[in-house]
Order: structure tokens, then C-alpha cells, then sequence
């Protein structure tokens, strides 16, 4: 087992939703969530309204738009924060999506979804174990032959681009992630800093970075298969250079 505990990991600051919202909120538009939620019902057949469960669903915004085509969504996340913001779009919107406080680790969920989905990179945050654990829960949720959108890093292509330094900045206010990389475990090391009206606050983190190969064999043990995968919503094919990964995997 991989000794992650000697890596600060501030995950409620990492994950807090107001800086999140702040500086990754004009990112996520609703032009980006129309084009992912598009590849999602067209690569997964969602043809029918289905039921699904969205892993590690932040404020909702995928799990709103799927609801909107008449799909009986269920998401969770381990962040009350999100949760809010979710569960008040959707009374906004009159939709009745079930939103849950729960660690993807402990999801306890048995084949009663038609499809499940796990979005926006938000894989890798804990042991190698623990990783596997995760998609192993998701299986166990799925009914035989259910479907699983899998959006990943692509470790080789990170790499080849890697960058110590990322500035982002809005308005006055800066996060600046300040990378390293532990081959021994595969982990990336964010030692990210926030600066919001004049004060700084330290949000380290780390997130273990998988190639194809890796996420394969974890799927498998997990007890799904890759049918599909692409390097971008677009449906590019995956290359060596795609940046990241978009996998479909069936349940076995």
C-alpha cells in the first residue's frame, strides 16, 4: 500500500465551494455540461429514461441536465456544501433528484441503477486500494450489463505536458498550483495556494495519476469491461496525447 498520509492533503479546503465556484464556476458552462451530458446519453443508449447514479456530483450539474430528459438521477458527495447548491437548482427547476451526503468509498448501493457515471476527474484522492474500492462500489451499484462513464487523467499525456507551475487568476485573486511528481506511487503533488482579498490560504493535495493500461486492470478487478473510450467529449479517438480519458465500461 502506497503511504499517502506522508502527503499533506487538506481536502475540505481543496473542495470548499466557494473558491471552487470562484475560480472554476466561468469554466463550466452550460454550453460544456450540453456537450458532456449529449455524449453521455448518446454513448451510454440512454435512450429511455433510466436510472443513474451520479458519483461525486459537486453542485449538479449533470445530474440536473439528465433529469431534465426524464432520467431518475441520484447523486452524491461527500461535500454538504455542493449538496446545497444542487438541491436548490433542482427545486428551482421542479425536478425530484434524491441527493445524498455519502463518501464514494462507502457506497453501499445494490444493482439498482441502470447507469453510473463519475465526472470531471474526480477519481484518484485516496489509497491504491481505496481507488479500486470506489469502482468497485459502482459496479456493485450497476444491474448486470449497466454502463459507467469513466472521465479520467491520462497519465502519459500529464506528464509529457507537465507543468510545476499553474497560475489561475480572477480579478485580484490568484490559485496557484505548484506541482510535483512521485513516480514511486504515481501521485501527483499540488502544494496549491489560494490568495482571495488579500489573504493566502494553503489547500495541499494529492491525486494518484493512472495510465490506460492501470485503469483497465482496476475495471476488471472492479468486475467491468472497456467497451468504448475516446480522448475527448468530442469523441476524438484516445491517443498517447490525449490528455485525458472518456471510458465507457459495462458491468460483467
Amino acid at each position: 500500500m502506497a503511504d499517502i498520509k506522508k502527503y499533506k492533503f487538506d481536502f475540505d479546503s481543496v473542495s470548499n465551494p466557494e473558491d471552487y465556484m470562484y475560480f472554476y464556476g466561468d469554466e463550466l458552462t452550460e454550453e460544456r455540461t450540453d456537450r458532456e451530458v449529449a455524449f453521455l446519453v448518446d454513448e451510454m443508449e440512454m435512450n429511455k429514461p433510466m436510472s443513474v447514479l451520479d458519483v461525486a456530483c459537486g453542485f449538479g450539474r449533470h445530474s440536473i441536465k439528465l433529469a431534465e430528459r426524464g432520467h431518475h438521477v441520484t447523486g452524491i458527495d461527500c461535500m454538504e456544501g455542493f449538496l446545497s447548491l444542487a438541491r436548490k437548482q433542482a427545486e428551482e427547476k421542479g425536478l425530484k433528484i434524491n441527493f445524498i451526503k455519502k463518501d464514494m468509498r462507502n457506497v453501499e448501493f445494490n444493482s439498482e441503477f441502470d447507469r453510473a457515471i463519475l465526472m470531471f476527474t474526480a477519481f484518484g484522492y485516496f489509497t491504491d486500494e481505496q481507488n479500486l474500492e470506489v469502482l468497485k462500489n459502482i459496479s456493485r451499484s450497476l444491474d448486470k450489463n449497466g454502463l459507467f462513464c469513466f472521465d479520467t487523467f491520462n497519465r502519459d499525456a500529464f506528464l509529457k505536458n507537465f507543468l510545476p507551475y499553474i497560475v489561475h487568476e480572477k480579478n485580484d485573486d490568484l490559485m496557484i498550483d505548484r506541482n510535483t511528481f512521485d513516480p514511486q506511487t504515481g501521485r501527483l503533488i499540488n502544494n496549491r495556494i489560494i490568495v482571495r482579498n488579500g489573504k493566502r490560504k494553503d489547500t495541499p493535495f494529492v491525486i494518484r495519476l493512472y495510465d490506460y493500461n492501470e485503469i483497465e486492470r482496476l475495471l476488471g478487478e472492479a468486475g467491468m469491461e472497456i467497451v468504448k473510450i475516446y480522448g475527448h467529449w468530442d469523441k476524438s479517438p484516445f491517443t498517447k496525447d490525449s490528455r485525458g480519458m472518456k471510458i465507457i465500461a459495462r458491468k460483467i
